[in-house]
């Protein structure tokens, strides 16, 4: 399934143009349906539950060694075939590995689309992941330098709370409108200003993803 139609990509790419207009920026909107796929997790809380099968059956069973040894395998590998479920997999995965995971996927993508190539060092990445519920603006080292950190934090608290009302379109459209005014006012446009990065919206497909 599309994480956005044609319609709402066109749309998207119309914002970004028309924020660059203003300003000597260049805004990048990168999304992805998950920043992970977490089988290293998964595996371990399948091993987890394994490792706990033989201590009550030892105490409280008659059962030989070799049963308990396959009652363990067999748990083992039901949790191995339950993690195949990506909805089972994030709901295990604590918090903090989901928001590390897919800062750490902002930050490479921050590098793989070339913001920090631009002449003036005054790209603008916005990446959402939405399987962890996540949002993240990242600013080049001309932009970070003028602009401090708590001024995107505000972008991205808008824009989350679209998301979180279903609004994916608007939130992006509204963060992408947001760091436009925002790079307009420290960097305008010069007389032969040029467009250095692709406007349209970015879409991570899963064959990315590690």
């Amino acid at each position: 399934m599309e994480l956005f139609s044609a319609e709402e990509r066109a749309q998207i790419e119309d914002a970004i143009t028309r924020a660059e207009e203003k300003t000597r920026g260049e805004i990048v909107v990168v999304v992805a349906a998950a920043s992970g796929r977490y089988y290293g997790v998964a595996l371990m809380w399948a091993a987890l539950a394994a490792l706990t099968v033989p201590l009550p059956l030892i105490f409280f069973t008659d059962w030989p060694v070799e049963h308990i040894y396959l009652a363990q395998l067999a748990v083992f590998a039901l949790g191995v075939l339950l993690m195949q479920s990506e909805r089972i997999r994030l709901a295990l995965v604590p918090p903090g590995v989901k928001r590390a995971r897919a800062h750490e996927k902002a930050v490479e993508q921050f590098l793989v689309q070339n913001l920090h190539t631009t002449s003036g060092r005054t790209g603008i990445l916005i990446y959402v992941s939405f399987a962890e519920r996540f949002a993240e603006v990242i600013a080049d080292a001309a932009v970070y330098k003028k602009v401090p950190p708590e001024t995107w934090v505000e972008v991205v608290d808008r824009l989350i709370e679209h998301l979180a009302r279903g609004e994916r379109t608007e939130g992006l459209i509204a963060a992408v409108e947001a760091c436009g005014r925002i790079l307009a006012k420290h960097f305008p446009p010069p007389r032969d200003d040029q467009n250095e990065l692709p406007n349209h919206l970015i879409v991570l497909d899963a064959s990315w993803i590690t």
